[in-house]
């Protein structure tokens, strides 16, 4: 007998989808080339900000409120604390897209974001040095997300419904016929109703043929020691966005009282082939980070302890792909999600579920369409 679905992918967005149509109910197969929770994609690191007032489009906003409830959830069928509302400083001049975006979305929701005077974030975020160009905002509700554990806690819930999940298992090729699915690993064949595709860095070689315009660049991030004076700000600083020219960096507070983790949100070398990313530190690398320390944040040291190599997939406008494939009415597919998409995954996993399923959604996710105007061939928007 085929499965219900099978879902091609098991990190952030995969783990989250095997875990949704298996709690419908649903039979599920996952395939996942790593291990669980593993470094070689782009959900590992220990932390991914979540925030509400969305300054990439307020259209976002209903996604990430459901989002909130969704994680909320998987807390308690787990028993894993996995959202910390520690809250969000973002700082930017005037005319940057962050701060008068993120209060865009905030007047249009009714979210609520505080405004603050650089002597306010001075005072209240000591481990901060703000530059004087710059406007700032606060977001209570925002926070991160406990990476590996949630990824960890879809994949245990899926299971508990469930769901066979294989790790270390390559798919090397699938079809359908549209009515049925099949999909090739290098040992076995597999058929279900259904497929899910949530590939990550390697979704443009998954749907090979479509011409689906997505580019993988290599991110660098990296933990570096605080002032042993600033130790306990450190841990009780908010997560940050910070704006300077046409670069941006975000970062959180420490976890451990001794080192925090932060890195740069622009830029990035672009790769040809995603299992060949470069995982070495590089002058170039660091060089931006030091930069931006020692003028926003002085309570931290500027050469870093430890470091990590992680992919974004870029769309040409930066927007996520959710949709149904064009020729194959089973299949259904979410990628290109541009360095700001696992705080979405308990939602879209649950909506790819539903997509799956019931054959449609009632999720705001039109703007996220392949035939959107944006989506089109582009030279690299953040190289």
């Amino acid at each position: 007998m085929p499965y219900d679905v099978i879902v091609l992918g098991l990190g952030g967005f995969g783990s989250a989808a095997a875990c949704q149509a298996a709690r419908r109910g649903a039979s599920v197969l996952g395939l996942e080339q790593f291990t669980p929770a593993h470094d070689r994609g782009s959900s590992h690191g220990e932390t991914r900000i979540i925030r509400q007032a969305y300054f990439e489009h307020p259209d976002y906003v209903p996604l990430l409120l459901r989002a909130y409830d969704l994680w909320r959830d998987l807390e308690q069928q787990t028993g894993r604390k996995l959202l910390h509302q520690v809250g969000l400083m973002i700082a930017g001049p005037p005319e940057g897209v962050a701060v008068a975006g993120a209060t865009f979305a905030a007047a249009q929701h009714g979210l609520r974001l505080e405004a603050l005077t650089r002597d306010d974030a001075a005072r209240r975020f000591p481990t901060f040095q703000v530059p004087e160009d710059s406007d700032v905002v606060y977001e209570a509700a925002a926070g991160y997300l406990a990476v590996e554990d949630c990824t960890r806690a879809h994949l245990e819930l899926a299971q508990r419904h469930g769901a066979d999940l294989r790790f270390q298992t390559q798919v090397v090729s699938w079809e359908s016929d549209g009515r049925l699915v099949t999909v090739r690993t290098e040992r076995e064949e597999f058929m279900a109703k259904k497929l899910i595709i949530t590939a990550g860095a390697w979704a443009g070689l998954c749907l090979d043929g479509l011409d689906v315009p997505l580019t993988v660049v290599r991110k660098f991030l990296a933990w570096f020691p605080v002032r042993p004076e600033f130790a306990e700000a450190a841990r009780a600083a908010p997560t940050f966005f910070i704006e300077r020219g046409t670069r941006q960096f975000y970062g959180f507070p420490s976890l451990d009282g001794r080192t925090l983790k932060m890195a740069e949100h622009t830029g990035g070398q672009p790769l040809a082939d995603p299992a060949m990313v470069d995982r070495a530190q590089y002058p170039d690398d660091i060089t931006p980070l030091t930069e931006f320390l020692s003028e926003c944040l002085p309570a931290v040291e500027p050469q870093p302890v430890r470091y990590s190599v992680c992919m974004y997939t870029m769309t040409p406008d930066q927007h996520f792909i959710v949709d149904r494939h064009p020729r194959f009415e089973n299949v259904v597919l979410a990628c290109g999600f541009s360095g700001h998409g696992y705080k979405f995954t308990s939602v879209l996993g649950d909506v790819m579920a539903e997509m799956a399923l019931t054959g449609g959604t009632g999720a705001p996710i039109g703007f996220l369409g392949l035939d959107r105007a944006g989506l089109k061939k582009t030279a690299n928007p953040q190289a």
